[in-house]
């Protein structure tokens, strides 16, 4: 099954008369993308760090994952580091964007300094202590996973500012390979005409997500979603083209996975602030058969959504 090919809503249904063939065939064809990627990491012995950026909820933390599980399979190893545990914690504040609001998606809100010396060491040195970021306190514990690397390993640096030079310029460019990954498809009505956008593909992802795992309302997630796209427009899409190789994280499938849950989940934003654009995405979202996301394959990419 391949992702760039154009979907309808009208295919989509036809191919979920068949849900888990549908699912297994999608994940079979993300999986040979990535497969593929680290077939090109693990012949290139130079290439010890691998930065893997994408925009929210385009499967970063699942495609390195999946990277590191695949370059076992080979005969290398490789740790996984999120720049999302390199956050300012919650209580230290954040840059304000142009509306005086804390700017979440900007790369200030890392704390550069703690990152670069972390990266630093574990190149200098091969050992280093990382932080990580409690999500649901919005504080940063310090010194939380101890890494040790050995000769032949490899890590991934996964995160919205991985391509970013702030990020990058300490690091030796010959060694690094660097992945872009995204939803790079959309949706289609019959005259051609999209139905459902990248964004809201990934607004989609985003939304079942946050509120599963985060703790996070639909009507906060239309708050920060304003944030996230300015982010996009202004520290991640400009670096795109630093990618040495760009890996579409789409699945024709989603749509039908996140369709019951997501409509669910939008229309307690009905009577908000954000009422118009919850009512748009549930007649689009409710074109779609359902598909219970419990038989998505265990090692599936929605599943970073899903659970």
């Amino acid at each position: 099954m391949n992702s760039a090919e154009k979907y309808t809503s009208s295919r989509i249904n036809n191919l979920a008369l068949e849900p888990k063939k549908f699912l297994d065939e999608c994940s079979r064809s993300y999986h040979a993308k990535v497969s593929a990627a680290a077939r090109n990491i693990f012949d290139d012995k130079s290439k010890k760090i691998v930065m893997l950026a994408g925009p929210s909820s385009s499967g970063k933390t699942t495609t390195a994952n999946l990277l590191s599980k695949m370059l076992g399979y080979m005969g290398g190893r490789a740790y996984t580091v999120s720049l999302d545990d390199f956050y300012h914690p919650h209580s230290v504040g954040y840059p304000l964007d142009e509306n005086g609001k804390p700017d979440y998606e900007c790369v200030e809100a890392l704390d550069i300094e703690l990152l670069h010396l972390c990266f630093g060491e574990l190149i200098r040195k091969g050992r280093a202590e990382l932080p990580v970021f409690d999500f649901k306190s919005g504080e940063r514990i310090n010194n939380a996973k101890k890494v040790e690397l050995s000769e032949n390993d490899v890590i991934i640096v996964e995160g919205l500012h991985a391509l970013n030079p702030v990020i990058t310029e300490t690091l030796d460019e010959n060694g690094l390979y660097k992945i872009y990954v995204s939803v790079s498809s959309r949706v289609y009505e019959e005259d051609g005409s999209v139905l459902l956008s990248k964004r809201d593909l990934r607004f989609t992802r985003r939304m079942v997500r946050d509120y599963s795992f985060r703790s996070t309302s639909v009507e906060r997630t239309f708050e920060i979603w304003q944030s996230v796209m300015r982010g996009e427009d202004k520290y991640l899409f400009p670096f795109e083209g630093n990618a040495d190789i760009k890996i579409n994280s789409f699945h024709p499938c989603e749509p039908c996975v996140f369709a019951q849950r997501a409509v669910r989940l939008l229309e307690t934003a009905l009577n908000g602030e954000n009422s118009e654009k919850a009512a748009l995405m549930i007649n689009k979202l409710s074109l779609f058969k359902d598909i219970d996301y419990s038989i998505l394959p265990e090692d599936s990419l929605l599943r970073e959504f899903t659970g």
